[in-house]
């Protein structure tokens, strides 16, 4: 089981990065049960993880520089052929979003990105690539330890190796 610290930077899947900003014991039925409360960075709101449940959550660590080194490869690398049906498409991005996978995150960006240089997106499909923009900026320049400004310059030139614009915000 993972345990983290007070003060520790985690990821929270498809809400991002927070802070543990407490570790306490509650109890239920008689059984003691610890909990992690996270502050999520983007929107300050306060979430209760019970420690026995944050692995099966997705609850992790940030990631490693040499992660984000694979998540930038990827990022500057060819675009995968998306599937055509957007219900299918959302549904698997949406898995991936949840995964809590920095990489898989990378995928959902990279893709919609892509698409978006072709034909307008739906309006879910721009939330999400939003949501995905917002999780990688914030967690490359946390694992990286730089501004959020020159994350988003590491994540541009990576997509323009690919031949595409880095999306703006929504």
């Amino acid at each position: 089981m993972m345990t983290f610290a007070v003060g520790e930077k985690v990821v929270y899947p498809n809400q991002g990065v927070g802070t543990i900003e407490n570790i306490s014991t509650r109890y239920f039925e008689q059984r003691p049960e610890r909990f992690y409360l996270l502050r999520l960075s983007q929107s300050s709101m306060t979430v209760m993880v019970p420690a026995s449940n944050a692995e099966s959550v997705g609850l992790r660590k940030l990631s490693k520089t040499a992660d984000v080194a694979k998540v930038l490869g990827y990022i500057s690398g060819p675009c995968v052929e998306p599937l055509v049906d957007w219900k299918i498409r959302f549904k698997i991005n949406s898995d991936k979003m949840s995964s809590g996978s920095l990489l898989q995150v990378a995928e959902v960006f990279k893709q919609l990105a892509c698409l978006q240089s072709d034909k307008p997106l739906s309006f879910r499909e721009k939330k999400m690539l939003d949501r995905a923009r917002t999780m990688l900026i914030l967690e490359v320049s946390l694992a990286r330890n730089i501004s959020e400004l020159e994350a988003i310059s590491l994540l541009q030139k990576s997509l323009s190796k690919a031949g595409y614009a880095f999306p703006e915000a929504a």
